[in-house]
């Protein structure tokens, strides 16, 4: 039986884990930005909201985070049992998150779909928005 010393330090690891997680995810709405995005040009243009549909991002794409949360979670689960350890597991990778899928039709006439994280009650059909681009990502905003 391990000491409670070792089951001390397995769950100091996992905590470890939860903020190293955290620390590695994607924006959580259109007004976060990382550090590397700030003072880089993105092309900017406006459009309007034609189609909303609520949408779930699975951190299965995520697989630096999805790991971190398995092992994590195996630890915690070996340490304070099963049921705790999945939902360890869960909230060190991330779980899925909230989003919206978009589809706009910009100002130039072409249509385009994007998918961000966040709420379709927040956006309305026929909401003017600004679409921007920094080559890698396309956020929506208003």
């Amino acid at each position: 039986m391990k000491s409670n010393a070792s089951k001390a330090l397995l769950v100091a690891v996992a905590v470890s884990a939860v903020f190293l997680a955290a620390c590695s995810s994607g924006p959580k709405n259109s007004s976060t930005f990382s550090r590397g995005n700030a003072g880089q040009v993105q092309s900017v243009q406006m459009g309007t909201i034609q189609a909303l549909r609520p949408v779930t991002i699975t951190n299965d794409s995520r697989g630096r985070a999805t790991a971190v949360g398995a092992t994590a979670g195996a630890v915690v689960g070996g340490t304070v049992g099963a049921a705790a350890g999945g939902v360890a597991g869960r909230a060190i990778s991330g779980g899925d998150t909230q989003a919206v899928e978009f589809t706009i039709r910009l100002d130039n006439g072409q249509n385009i779909a994007v998918v961000q994280p966040g709420s379709v009650d927040d956006y309305r059909v026929g909401d003017r928005v600004r679409v921007t681009n920094d080559g890698t990502t396309t956020r929506v905003a208003r």
